[in-house]
């Protein structure tokens, strides 16, 4: 079974993605979060950081870009080219307000005929193969089949599907019954995306999807960093492990940017990972009080050291 690494912005870094694939490398592509290219044609500091080639040298990435201008897309899709890359996928699934305010990510999604003209542009023009990476419509299910009717007239090298409404963000279920409805549309792979969080995930979703051609996954990584080993049949998640990985984060980040961005990173990632824990409340606030590299290094050991793994480690949604 493929199983990619969904690109979640401020999460799945650099650093992140290079610590990864060295210590779990059953993951098959990387996908990089977005950049988004302004009208002044340049990448910010970040985003140059994120696609230098050496920093990404032998990991299977893949850039992403969020543009609703087909100028800006493929100006950005040239320089990935340029920097070695084979492919670009275009977000059209990012809910976030402040980004579909500006018409860009699943804010394409209303108007079919500006979409369209987009992508007869990027299509016409396009220096690589492009991927597609969407939700099923923006506010309505009935929106999909004429979303999906569109997409089938390009020729993406694979379409990744989030089955869910921008209006949903990531609440509710998944619509597994619009994404079984959509495989038979597409000519090219298609890569199911969402909620997958244990090894029964995955195999509920092939059983009823058995034409996926993937799966993507997001927070079910971030928390389980061995996901991917366990849905092909691998070793469980460990202690050990998951503390090596913690420390290989810690100091890696603290060596690029220091004590007080480490301290914000490794919080935010603390998040995902202490889910695979049984009884962590008090530890979980021990880690969100931490204001210094003290305090925050020694709530992580007590974690590791006084909470056991759940025989299922996965994330969940804590209301």
């Amino acid at each position: 079974m493929r199983l990619d690494f969904a690109p979640m912005e401020g999460i799945t870094d650099t650093i992140y993605r290079r610590t990864h694939f060295s210590m779990f490398s059953e993951v098959s592509k990387y996908f990089i979060p977005f950049v988004a290219p302004s009208q002044h044609l340049c990448f910010t500091p970040r985003e140059k950081y994120a696609l230098d080639p050496e920093e990404n040298r032998d990991i299977p990435v893949v850039p992403q870009i969020l543009a609703k201008d087909a100028h800006l897309f493929l100006w950005a899709a040239e320089e990935m080219k340029k920097r070695g890359y084979r492919e670009v996928n275009l977000n059209l699934g990012c809910p976030a307000a402040t980004v579909t305010s500006k018409g860009k990510g699943a804010g394409m999604l209303k108007e079919l005929e500006p979409l369209r003209r987009f992508l007869d542009e990027i299509f016409e023009k396009a220096p690589l193969p492009i991927s597609l990476k969407t939700r099923i419509g923006f506010e309505n299910l009935s929106e999909w089949p004429a979303l999906s009717a569109l997409f089938a007239r390009y020729p993406f090298s694979e379409v990744i599907i989030h089955p869910r409404l921008r209006e949903e963000f990531y609440e509710g279920a998944p619509h597994i019954q619009e994404f079984s409805a959509s495989l038979s549309a597409f000519s090219c792979p298609v890569i199911y995306n969402g909620d997958i969080c244990r090894p029964e995930d995955g195999k509920k979703l092939m059983e009823a999807c058995p034409e996926t051609a993937g799966i993507m996954i997001g927070r079910g990584i971030l928390s389980n960093p061995a996901l991917p080993r366990e849905m092909q049949g691998g070793e469980k998640l460990n202690v050990s492990e998951m503390r090596a990985f913690h420390d290989a984060l810690y100091e890696a980040y603290l060596a690029k940017y220091g004590a007080s961005v480490a301290l914000l990173r490794m919080k935010a990632l603390m998040q995902y990972m202490s889910c695979c824990f049984e009884n962590v409340s008090k530890a979980k606030k021990a880690l969100k009080k931490a204001n210094n590299a003290p305090a925050y290094l020694q709530a992580a050991e007590n974690l590791f050291s006084a909470c056991t793994l759940k025989e299922s480690p996965a994330f969940y949604w804590e209301k």
